[in-house]
């Protein structure tokens, strides 16, 4: 593949990373009163059948991601970006045009067995980049396109949302419609005949990643810690736009703005504090002040009684990523560089697992304490289950490794030590 085309490529996985991040951020702000009106019930009870949209769009993705992967690395990466673009497309415009609720199950299931466009997409830039320096360039991308679709994608879909509720989702579909179109004409395959291998169903399958923390009991507690920060972080993202739309009577268009101020300081605190703070008190301390910040955040946010505080209770919890990399960085410490790909692949197993669970349970609790039938009147408890999450994180986090570093003092640097750049539980 010459430079010419080897550019237009990187290109157009940019602009493919950054439609499916702002078309998810395009429909949120819209999607509680989408089901509340399909459904003829209050947004309160809607938020339990979000949860289940949320749900079976992460099971369908969790099992066919790997099928998918194999899928590509056996027919190559460019039919199956275009068939996971085409299958975005469709799901949108069933969102658009549904005139039941079922309808809602059907797109969120096409579009969770289709989904697979990240794996592929960052497989194909493995392909195409030459060398480290090359590839770590072309990686960044991926986070540059996930920071900028957070922003762009919620706040397009609050300024659409003034053009009805079904606005959105026709914006998301010709998006996704438009760029398969561009691709079938301009993106060139990256995987050479010759590198393909065959389809095998063992190496598809979704729970062989989660098999590697069992061969890997020293990571346990760690991995427990990690699983309950994305499930607490559950109680904002699947919950997010019911809550405030039922709590402050918020519209879909203050819903879409509070998105793209998420989005805006979840990239500040990993493209810049992140990259300052943690080199500074290290990676156990950045842990412990991250972990902390999420609990505290998520705290205000239980008992806000205005629409402004949470804005303003969005600073403490956004600034909790800054734990983010420093944990991984840890966890990665135990592990040898030549098993580094099936860790990875285990915790993003793992964070999965919470997008099938959380939603449920975050949601469920929201419905419960907001009806005739709960001991008590409080909105906000998903978010307190979410904060005691984070608590338990700590606490589990702290006993690891405060007997890891007195049993085992190779790994004491790494505890200590300064983390390279990593994920945070808001994405």
């Amino acid at each position: 593949m010459h430079t010419t085309s080897k550019k237009a490529a990187i290109s157009f996985i940019f602009i493919t990373l950054l439609i499916d991040v702002m078309g998810w951020g395009l429909i949120i702000p819209v999607m509680a009163d989408l089901i509340a009106q399909l459904k003829h019930i209050p947004v309160n009870e809607a938020s339990t059948y979000g949860a289940l949209l949320l749900s079976v769009f992460a099971i369908t993705q969790f099992l066919f991601a790997p099928v998918i992967g194999n899928l590509s690395d056996r027919y190559g990466r460019r039919p199956v970006l275009l068939l996971s673009l085409l299958g975005f497309g469709i799901d949108y415009i069933i969102l658009a045009l549904a005139p039941h609720y079922g309808w809602l199950f059907i797109g969120r299931v096409i579009a969770g067995i289709t989904g697979a466009s990240f794996t592929t997409a960052t497989a194909y830039i493995a392909d195409v980049s030459t060398d480290e320096t090359s590839k770590a360039k072309n990686f960044g991308l991926i986070g540059a396109a996930f920071g900028l679709g957070f922003v762009l994608g919620p706040a397009l879909g609050a300024l659409l949302a003034t053009w009805g509720i079904r606005a959105p989702f026709y914006a998301a579909a010709a998006l996704c419609l438009l760029n398969c179109l561009y691709g079938y004409f301009l993106l060139p395959e990256s995987l050479a005949k010759e590198n393909r291998r065959p389809f095998e169903w063992k190496r598809a399958n979704p729970f062989g990643s989660l098999k590697f923390l069992t061969h890997h009991p020293e990571i346990g507690g760690l991995a427990f810690s990690f699983f309950l920060i994305y499930l607490g972080s559950q109680a904002v993202q699947g919950n997010w736009n019911f809550f405030t739309i039922y709590r402050f009577n918020w519209s879909e268009k203050m819903v879409g703005i509070s998105l793209a101020v998420v989005g805006v300081l979840v990239g500040a605190v990993q493209a810049g504090l992140t990259r300052v703070i943690n080199p500074k008190i290290g990676n156990e301390k950045s842990i412990y002040l991250g972990l902390s910040l999420y609990a505290f955040g998520l705290l205000l946010f239980a008992f806000a009684t205005q629409g402004w505080m949470m804005f303003a209770f969005l600073i403490p919890y956004c600034l909790g990523g800054i734990c983010g990399p420093s944990l991984q960085s840890v966890i990665s410490g135990h592990v040898p560089p030549n098993q580094q790909g099936e860790l990875q692949g285990a915790l993003t197993s793992l964070m999965s697992l919470t997008t099938v669970v959380g939603p449920l349970i975050m949601n469920s609790t929201f419905a419960y304490f907001t009806s005739a039938r709960a001991p008590f009147y409080f909105p906000g408890m998903h978010f307190l289950i979410g904060a005691v999450c984070m608590m338990l994180s700590v606490i589990i986090t702290y006993k690891v490794l405060t007997r890891e570093k007195r049993e085992n003092p190779e790994l004491a640097n790494v505890i200590k030590g300064s983390a390279p750049m990593g994920e945070t539980p808001m994405h």
